[in-house]
């Protein structure tokens, strides 16, 4: 009998060692979406065809970007709350307020999110961009 609570109280670990990871990752996919506000757009007229763009992004408790680009130099500066970035091949930082970040025109934006999931952060970006390219764009 002693045999079968030991099979028993293995399967009960190995069954929460198993559904651990999924449950966090079915919460990461439900976490609320960043907020992004646009603060101002700007032509470059020494740059035909160029603008510059600063936005403002709010990140909710435990929210995620998806992987993506940007196609522009991207400047990021955290005003509150504690982020984590990383760039494909890079190593990944975790920044607080007043701390920078870059990503330039050709980088994959593969981690981006905050890394707190009580608080919320809030970082601007200041884009230089194509006119006629979006802010951001999916990686598959």
């Amino acid at each position: 009998m002693r045999m079968f609570k030991t099979i028993g109280l293995l399967c009960l670990l190995g069954c929460s060692v198993t559904i651990a990871p999924l449950a966090l990752a079915q919460s990461a996919s439900t976490a609320a979406q960043a907020q992004v506000a646009e603060l101002m757009t700007k032509a470059l007229k020494d740059y035909p065809g160029k603008e510059g763009k600063m936005i403002l992004v709010t990140y909710p408790p435990g929210s995620a970007d998806p992987v993506h680009r940007h196609d522009a130099h991207a400047f990021v500066y955290v005003l509150e709350g504690s982020i984590v970035m990383g760039l494909k091949g890079g190593k990944e930082v975790t920044l607080g307020p007043g701390q920078t970040f870059y990503e330039g025109p050709d980088d994959i934006h593969t981690v981006g999110r905050n890394a707190s999931l009580t608080q919320p952060a809030k970082f601007v970006v200041f884009l230089l961009k194509d006119q006629n390219k979006p802010v951001l764009t999916l990686v598959h």
